[in-house]
Order: structure tokens, then sequence, then C-alpha cells
């Protein structure tokens, strides 16, 4: 059964995140195999996979809300500061919160 309809959570990743994740399957799920294919230590591949599972959680949590997620995509890949990404949501969540009224 082919995919015709890739995943919301997975058409938000960047294409290197979906080459990590093959290499991942087709390695069974082994770091130290991973860490191994790209010359890297374990802990910066665990870092790598980490990073990972953070945008397929904020892809998952912010589904209706895209610029909410992009804040938090830009915070995971460190282009913008975890404190400044915190102000941006609660600016924007109160500004909903308005609208709202």
């Amino acid at each position: 059964m082919a995919v015709e309809v890739v995943p919301e959570w997975m058409a938000n990743l960047e294409d290197e995140d979906v080459a990590f994740i093959k290499k991942f399957l087709l390695a069974s799920g082994s770091l130290k195999e991973i860490a191994v294919q790209y010359g890297v230590t374990y802990p910066t591949v665990r870092l790598r996979l980490d990073r990972l599972i953070q945008k397929i959680q904020i892809s998952e949590e912010t589904a209706g809300e895209p610029y909410i997620a992009l804040i938090k995509r830009l915070a995971v890949n460190e282009k913008l500061d975890f404190d400044t990404a915190k102000i941006l949501i609660q600016e924007y969540k109160k500004t909903k919160e308005g609208d709202a009224l």
C-alpha cells in the first residue's frame, strides 16, 4: 500500500530529517550504528534524535496553530531563543483571546 498523503508532521520536516529517519530505520534503531554512519559521537546522534522528536511533537501539538508551530520550530532549531519564543507565543495567545471577546 503506497502512501498517497504525507502526514502533516512529516511534511513539516526538513529533507535531512527525513534522511535521518530513513537511516535510523535501516539501522534498526541503533544509535551507535547511526553515529558510525555520520562519523559523530553517540551523544551527538542522541541530541539530533531528541530534536527530531521535539519537532514531531510540536507539529502534533500545534496542528491548528501554524504561527505557534513556527515559533516553536525556530526555538528547537536554535534560530530563536526559548525565552523569546515564550514571549511571542504568550502575546499571540493574548491577541487571539482578545479577538474572541
